[in-house]
């Protein structure tokens, strides 16, 4: 089954880091609602995309659509594709617009995960991001979504703020675990180009965090979750056991399965302005502008602007960067399988200095990375990458 992602990029207001595609264009989000109808119309019934197993609305901020705007988009995808009755539902709210309208408003909808943007419960750090919610907020919006019978909450953070201390991250990571979500992800700041944050660096507002302190973070980040039960699944991505109902041990957990789609493999569908989709064999991404997006899909234009083939290494190298992401690694019988023994050989050469430095280890016949190695898998990813 494929992932359906809908990208809604409007915010009441931009944060000094993102680098996504966003805008206050406010007043577009019922035009921008038409044409994500139009473009489902359009798109549905593609092979690929037979059936969807997940749903992601993200952005942006998705929450800044009406119950009414999110109900008709829900109202086509049913229409549209054939949706599995056990999928993943997922919406990205900002904690201040989780009133408790809106949350019960969410009982109407096929929505059952809540992805949440805490990103950290200083008040002061959050002004600096101008952020718009408060770090009491976060609870508010919790409690109001469990109300609301949402039974999947996942809380993002963000770590390696200028000048912040481990004790200070430490008191986050406390703050969010105190919540109980089933899922958390971590971020370390990235200074992406073009920000606002960028050009306070530039201009020496403010200063990197040192690299020793951003590792401990993360060393802190991954103890404390591990300590408290969430099974670390993937580089920043944490979930909850899932507790069975009998009292009997259970191997599921609260797992993001639409983002864990992005790191097997599974083809997924983007709509939206600055949408990404992939179906195995192909790339494409939609235009990167709410008015141009409109414009295209209203006339009966595809949204594309450009679309990206991939050969054996492009694919090869997509499965070296996601897999080793993974829990469970890169297989090594996949890559031969799929690529043959070329692939195989070379991947085979250049994993073998890692694990003997210790930075990856070979398990149950996949490569996978060690706690050591976490801390510079980009450098160990390279390295595996066959050179196109």
């Amino acid at each position: 089954m494929a992932g359906l992602y809908i990208h809604i990029p409007f915010c009441a207001s931009r944060c000094i880091y993102c680098g996504f595609y966003s805008t206050t264009l406010s007043e577009r989000r019922g035009d921008y609602v038409d044409a994500l109808c139009r473009e489902m119309k359009m798109t549905a019934g593609a092979g690929a995309f037979n059936r969807i197993g997940t749903i992601y609305l993200g952005g942006g901020t998705p929450s800044q659509l009406s119950p009414e705007q999110l109900q008709r988009l829900f109202t086509h995808i049913y229409n549209m594709y054939s949706v599995d009755a056990e999928a993943e539902i997922t919406l990205e709210c900002n904690p201040d617009d989780v009133t408790t309208d809106f949350a019960r408003a969410l009982k109407d909808l096929p929505i059952n995960r809540v992805s949440m943007g805490a990103q950290t419960f200083s008040d002061e750090r959050l002004r600096f991001l101008r952020r718009r919610h408060t770090a009491s907020q976060v609870g508010d919006a919790v409690e109001k979504l469990r109300a609301a019978d949402i039974q999947s909450i996942s809380i993002d953070l963000m770590y390696g703020f200028p000048d912040e201390s481990l004790e200070q991250w430490d008191a986050d990571i406390a703050q969010a675990l105190s919540l109980a979500p089933e899922h958390l992800s971590a971020y370390c700041l990235t200074i992406e180009e073009g920000t606002p944050l960028r050009r306070m660096l530039d201009n020496g507002a403010i200063r990197e965090l040192d690299e020793e302190t951003e590792r401990a973070m993360y060393e802190r980040l991954i103890d404390r979750l591990e300590a408290a039960g969430y099974v670390h699944y993937e580089i920043s991505n944490f979930a909850r056991r899932i507790v069975m109902k009998s009292g009997e041990p259970s191997v599921a957990d609260y797992r993001s399965r639409h983002n864990s789609s992005y790191w097997d493999g599974t083809p997924y569908l983007g709509l939206g302005a600055a949408a990404h989709s992939y179906d195995g064999q192909a790339r494409w991404w939609n235009v990167s502008s709410v008015e141009e997006y409109i414009r295209r899909v209203e006339s009966g234009v595809a949204a594309t602007e450009e679309k990206e083939q991939l050969d054996a290494a492009m694919r090869y190298n997509d499965l070296v960067m996601t897999a080793l992401r993974t829990r469970e690694g890169l297989s090594v019988e996949k890559v031969r399988t799929l690529f043959g023994v070329q692939f195989f050989d070379e991947l085979i050469a250049n994993a073998r200095p890692h694990v003997d430095a210790g930075r990856l280890v070979v398990e149950q016949g996949s490569l996978r990375l060690t706690r050591r190695g976490l801390f510079v898998s980009d450098g160990v990813m390279a390295d595996l990458m066959y050179v196109i």
